[in-house]
């Protein structure tokens, strides 16, 4: 049986590829708040990404999700041909753009961290289009939304 695609138009400002965390993140954290896990068990950001949150990222319009405290930092790491096995941080829309420029199968994975309690959480993923696209394709915020 063939899975055939949905004539029903995708949700605005989104690129096809596009993957939303959000559902997952509101589950963790109704499973944080419900004594189900352990605080331990998710404010667990190694220090390579404490690292890049502190140094290289976008401040959160919101709170920490978890501690409460507003250290909650954007990281965006770029993947794709030709960058380093790790990724590439980087910490802006131009530099996402400039990047992007003439290149094909970006990938562009946003995390939100604490630089307080070490919460993380991938928020999304979103396939970055060349400048030779005609729409090209950012992640489309810069915050993630309530918890709740």
């Amino acid at each position: 049986m063939p899975f055939t695609q949905s004539d029903a138009p995708a949700r605005p400002g989104r690129a096809p590829g596009s993957i939303d965390y959000r559902f997952a993140r509101r589950q963790v954290l109704r499973r944080v708040r419900a004594g189900e896990l352990q605080r331990s068990e998710v404010c667990d950001a190694q220090r390579e990404l404490l690292r890049v949150a502190e140094h290289y990222s976008q401040r959160a319009t919101t709170p920490c999700p978890v501690c409460g405290e507003s250290e909650l930092r954007i990281v965006r790491y770029v993947f794709g041909p030709r960058l380093p096995a790790g990724g590439r941080a980087v910490a802006s829309r131009a530099e996402l753009r400039k990047l992007a420029a003439g290149r094909s199968g970006l990938r562009c994975y946003t995390v939100e961290v604490c630089l307080g309690c070490r919460w993380n959480h991938l928020v999304e993923v979103v396939p970055l289009a060349s400048s030779s696209d005609p729409e090209p394709v950012a992640p489309a915020r810069s915050r993630p939304r309530s918890s709740s």
